[in-house]
């Protein structure tokens, strides 16, 4: 089960339940991949509607890394995600909004 409280969002993949987060060096490995930009121009891709598949695929792959599971972008590529794109997008820009969230004290 995924803990939104602690960053973490659930998807399915290849019929897997998966657990997605934005670790710190998930984070560091996300600015490497996106490499024009920084993560603030991505937040505001996804805001304003403006994000590519390539965010997306980065973003999923950042997550599950940081989630602890050993994957690459090319096993990404040949992945089948359950709810198809428009999920795997929501599911992008719910871990990236979760990433930055700050918690109520």
């Amino acid at each position: 089960m995924a803990n939104p409280w602690t960053g973490e969002v659930a998807l399915t993949i290849d019929g897997q339940r998966r657990v997605l987060k934005l670790t710190l060096g998930a984070l560091a490995e996300l600015e490497q991949e996106i490499g024009t930009g920084t993560l603030v121009e991505l937040v505001q891709r996804f805001e304003g509607g403006a994000y590519s598949s390539g965010d997306v695929l980065a973003l999923i792959v950042a997550g599950l890394r940081g989630g602890g599971a050993d994957v690459t972008r090319a096993d990404m590529l040949r992945a089948e995600i359950a709810g198809g794109p428009m999920e795997g997008a929501r599911a992008a820009a719910e871990l990236l909004a979760r990433a930055f969230m700050v918690p109520d004290r």
